[in-house]
Formats: C-alpha cells, sequence, structure tokens
C-alpha cells in the first residue's frame, strides 16, 4: 500500500492559476508563492454572496488519539461534491510543526483526499504561522523592555503579566523558566515560559477579524496585566497594535492550493480546539463562500469541542449560519469508546461497537440541541468488517439519521458520492436553522454551566478558588458579555480524558479562567490542558527525511 506522500508524489499538480480559474479568479489577481501556492487579496471577499451560498461543517465523534480522519473526510466530501456538479471550495486550518513532528502527523489528509503540495502545506507554507508567532513575541519584547524602562514606564506589575512567548514547536522544557537573568542592563527577572504557536491569542484573534482595521483593533485590546496602582495595561497602551499588524500584512490573507482532484482549496490559520476555536479563518470562509456555491469546512477535535465553538464563538462574529453539519464516526472509535483496548481496535469486536455507541448517540444529541440535522459519515478503514459497518448505519438509521459508509482515502471523491447527494440535500431542507447555545450577555457562569451540562453531559461545575478571583476580575474589567471558549481535553465528554463512552454523574472543575480580550472570548481552564506540548519517546519527526534532489519522505 502506497504512502499518503507517494500517493501525492504520483500526481501531476494542476497551476494554482487554473485553480484559481475555477473560482473566477484572474492570474494577474493572484499574490503567487510559487508555482502551486498562491494568497487571495481580502477584496474579493462579497458578503451578499456569502449569504447566498451553503456552508457544510464537518465535525466528529469523541476520537481516539490517532484521530478519526476529519479533514481527509472533509476534503474527500469536496472532491466528491464536485464530481456531483455541486460547485465546491474546501476550507480547512493551516497544519502546526508540533503535530507533525510529534504524534499525530500532518493535516492535509490522506491517500486519494489530500491538499497539494502536502510537504509545502505540513512545514512553512507561505510563512503564515511564523509571522503570528513574530507578532506574537514583540508584543513580549515590548512588555519586557517597559518593565526595564524607566523613562516610559507604565508602571506593570510583572506578577500580572500572563503573556508569554510562542513556538511552533512541541519542546516540553520550554514550558515554565525564568528570564531577565545576567544583572540590570538583561531585564526585570521574571517566571514565564512558551507556548506552542497555534495556542496564541494572536493566533485566535487573526482568525476572528474580519480586515485589517479589525485586525489591529482586536490586537489593541490584548490584556497584558495591571500596574500597580490596580490599572489594566493593555496592547494598544504599549502602542503594539500597529507593528503587530505590519508583520501580519500578508498572513491575513488566504492560501490557495489544490485537492489532489483539482478541488480548489482555502488554507488559513491554525488554532487548536482544546484551547482556542479551532476552525480556519473568518476570512477564508467568506473567501470560499464568496467565490464558490459550497464550502465544506472543519472543526478541530469532536461536536463538543471544536463544533460547539464553531456554533458559538465563530458563527456568532462572522455572521455565518451553516447549512448542514456532518459527524465523522469510525469503527475504531466507537470499539475504543465502547471499551475496547488501543491495541486491538483492528478486530472485529461487535460488542465494543455496540457499547461505543453512547458516543455517538450524545454526539447526535448535541447536534440536535443545535437545531442541526445530523448527517453521519462513517470513514471506513481497511480493518473494518462490513458486520461493523453494517451495525453503525443501522443505529443511525433506527436514530432517524442520515448516514453514508465512505472511503475517500481510497478512492478520493468517488468513495463519498452518495454523502455528497445526501449532504446537498440537507443544505436545501434545513438552512438558517441551527442557533446558538446561549445568549453571551449571560454572566459567566452560566455561559460555563450551559456548555457543560448540556454538551458535556455535566452533572454540576465546580469552580476553584482561583477561578472564582478571575470572575471577579473579567467583571471588574468589564469582559464579562463576551463568550467562553471551555478549555477541555479532546479524548472525553467530560474534562477527565480516562472517561470514555457517554461518562454521567461528573463534576467539570474549572481551575482557573484566563482572558483574550482581543480575540474577543474567555477561556475557562477544566483538566489538565498543555499549550506547549512534548514530543513522545519516538516522535514522527524520526521517520522524516529528505534526499539530495530535495524530495522528502516520512511526512504523513
Amino acid at each position: 500500500m502506497k504512502t499518503d506522500i507517494e500517493i501525492a508524489h504520483s500526481v501531476s499538480m494542476k497551476p494554482i492559476a487554473s485553480i484559481a480559474e475555477k473560482l473566477g479568479i484572474e492570474f494577474d489577481d493572484l499574490e503567487l508563492y510559487g508555482k502551486y501556492k498562491a494568497k487571495i487579496p481580502l477584496r474579493f471577499i462579497d458578503k451578499e454572496k456569502v449569504k447566498q451560498h451553503k456552508l457544510i461543517l464537518v465535525s466528529a465523534i469523541s476520537p481516539t488519539p490517532a484521530g478519526e480522519g476529519k479533514t481527509t473526510v472533509s476534503i474527500g466530501l469536496a472532491q466528491a461534491m464536485n464530481r456531483q456538479n455541486y460547485q465546491t471550495t474546501v476550507v480547512l486550518r493551516e497544519p502546526s510543526l508540533g503535530p507533525v513532528f510529534g504524534i499525530k502527523g500532518g493535516a492535509t489528509g490522506g491517500g486519494w483526499s489530500q491538499v497539494l503540495p502536502m510537504e509545502d502545506i505540513n512545514l512553512h507554507f507561505t510563512g503564515d504561522f511564523s509571522a503570528i508567532e513574530k507578532a506574537h513575541n514583540l508584543l513580549a519584547a515590548l512588555i519586557d523592555n517597559n518593565l526595564q524602562n524607566k523613562q516610559y514606564s507604565l508602571g506593570i506589575d510583572p506578577r500580572t503579566v500572563e503573556w508569554k512567548r510562542v513556538m511552533d514547536m512541541n519542546d516540553r522544557a520550554l514550558r515554565q523558566m525564568i528570564l531577565g537573568l545576567g544583572g540590570t542592563s538583561s531585564g526585570v527577572p521574571r517566571e514565564t515560559g512558551f507556548d506552542i504557536t497555534a495556542a496564541s491569542e494572536i493566533m485566535a484573534i487573526l482568525c476572528l477579524a474580519d480586515d485589517f482595521e479589525d485586525l489591529k483593533k482586536r490586537l489593541g485590546n490584548i490584556f497584558i496585566g495591571f500596574t500597580y496602582s490596580g490599572k489594566p495595561v493593555y496592547a494598544r497602551d504599549l502602542k503594539a497594535q500597529g507593528a503587530m499588524t505590519a508583520l501580519l500584512k500578508d498572513a491575513i490573507k488566504p492560501n490557495l492550493v489544490q485537492t489532489i482532484e483539482g478541488t480548489p482549496a482555502i488554507i488559513h490559520g491554525g488554532p487548536f480546539a482544546n484551547i482556542a476555536q479551532g476552525t480556519n479563518s473568518i476570512i477564508a470562509t467568506r473567501m470560499g463562500l464568496s467565490l464558490s456555491d459550497y464550502v465544506v469546512t472543519e472543526a478541530g477535535f469532536g461536536f463538543d469541542l471544536g463544533a460547539e465553538k464553531f456554533i458559538d464563538i465563530k458563527c456568532r462574529y462572522g455572521d455565518l449560519q451553516p447549512s448542514a453539519v456532518v459527524l465523522v464516526a469510525t469503527v475504531r472509535a466507537l470499539k475504543y469508546h465502547g471499551g475496547a483496548p488501543l491495541d486491538s481496535l483492528k478486530e472485529e469486536n461487535l460488542e465494543a461497537l455496540q457499547k461505543g455507541f453512547a458516543n455517538l448517540e450524545k454526539h447526535i444529541e448535541n447536534m440536535l440541541q443545535f437545531k442541526a440535522c445530523p448527517v453521519v459519515a462513517i470513514n471506513r478503514f481497511t480493518s473494518d468488517t462490513d458486520a461493523e459497518i453494517n451495525l453503525i448505519v443501522e443505529k443511525c438509521k433506527s436514530m432517524g439519521v442520515d448516514v453514508s459508509p465512505i472511503d475517500v482515502w481510497a478512492k478520493g471523491g468517488e468513495g463519498a458520492l452518495d454523502l455528497a447527494d445526501i449532504v446537498a440535500g440537507t443544505c436545501e431542507r434545513c438552512e438558517n436553522q441551527i442557533t446558538p447555545l446561549y445568549d453571551w450577555n449571560w454572566d459567566v457562569p452560566t455561559k460555563i454551566e450551559t456548555v457543560a451540562k448540556r454538551i458535556y453531559g455535566a452533572e454540576a461545575i465546580d469552580f476553584s478558588s482561583q477561578a472564582k478571583k478571575d470572575l471577579k476580575k473579567i467583571e471588574k474589567l468589564g469582559l464579562d458579555k463576551l463568550p467562553v471558549c471551555i478549555a477541555k481535553t479532546q479524548k472525553s465528554l467530560s474534562d477527565n480524558p480516562a472517561l470514555l463512552g457517554r461518562p454521567k454523574d461528573f463534576v467539570v472543575t474549572v481551575r482557573n479562567i484566563e482572558i483574550a480580550s482581543g480575540a474577543g472570548f474567555v477561556i475557562p481552564i477544566t483538566g489538565n490542558i498543555m499549550r506547549m506540548p512534548g514530543l513522545p519517546a519516538k516522535p514522527a519527526a524520526e521517520n522524516i527525511d529528505i534526499d539530495n534532489e530535495g524530495n522528502i519522505t516520512g511526512l504523513f
């Protein structure tokens, strides 16, 4: 069996100008990054067309550690829809180098449902992550410079500064550190650390901004800390927003590439879903909807994380309305949530599969709470048996849910033609039905409780003493009307990764609540959320190599 990179290399890519032509974009309007990549100017966004065209959101049940192939399904579905003459663009996030070199691998799909050029996209691409990293670290440098500067000091209390530095790499050694050592000329010593770039508030801001003006305003609204006299300090007080926006002048523009079958693909931004909103930029989604009749997009991890935030945060800020929601389910994930050990998931196990249906049922119930019309896509793996696939189909039909087994890894768009027709039909039947879960004007504890009880299935919420202090701070700053972007493990519906399936009678503990006033949300932290991951014992980086001709191997 060929690997993803071997399949990618077996395909002749089309010049990016021919892909742009499908979207009605002239060659001279593209900002080229070589033969196969380009940026699209923001002027191509047409908000009237955005409202007229159909947005399809792809989410998933609670995943196994390896993921369930949402990106592959999104790409395969977009290819299938084009085969069925529904003019479609797929809009995705950019990969982070952390997973690429860590355990999960890249984020360009797989098999015959990939976006190309996969090596470029998985590595440096067009430099967006680098620009976000530099803008973030510029603010960090300006903060420490102001702490050091006696003449222009704002009087910031360094004990209240929580703005760290970022780097797009898994490196656990950078999580906590002391900077400013070496004497008075080397800065003010204080405790800080590094987060991974995908967890940066700058990433979240870029993906929620409307345009340059809105981006600059949001960057200026970043909360830094307090002065010694208790006055709040924002990035605008350091006059940081202009230079930060200048660093993002190209990163704000979405990137155009192609799928293996020549379907247009717009890829932009990459916030993680367990700490931020977990989806591509509002600009990219609007761009896709401006240029094509249908857009297939995805939200990170399970419906309880990415999709909830997509609807309650991104759609509210971006004035977006999904016309259909697809829930990706796999035999292996259902068996995993039914109690089967990870090393046995390739073996047929109808009993574990049946027990795992509880997880699927909860995610479908959650879709219905948003008034979505559920469509289940069973992403088939080679180890799945007909008996297992048929059992899932029967379960979905018994719940009155449209379902389609697909095989887009092996067959590309051809493997999801039935799903494409079901989704297109759902877009017509359920348009403008999806509604948010809560009102932003509610108090923060009520918003957290609503998500935790209705979406996760929690019995109660416990706020730590630190979380209660954070709530008072949020109210003092007048930020209590912002939406909540709950940080939670992706491995469970609860905040405990060990509770698989559909846990009940559990308590969600809010440890603290972070402020992302630039992005426009607050972040209740539940469980142990890692903002700077570490590499596994055998990282994926060990398998990646390049030959003398510049050909890369080992990416997946």
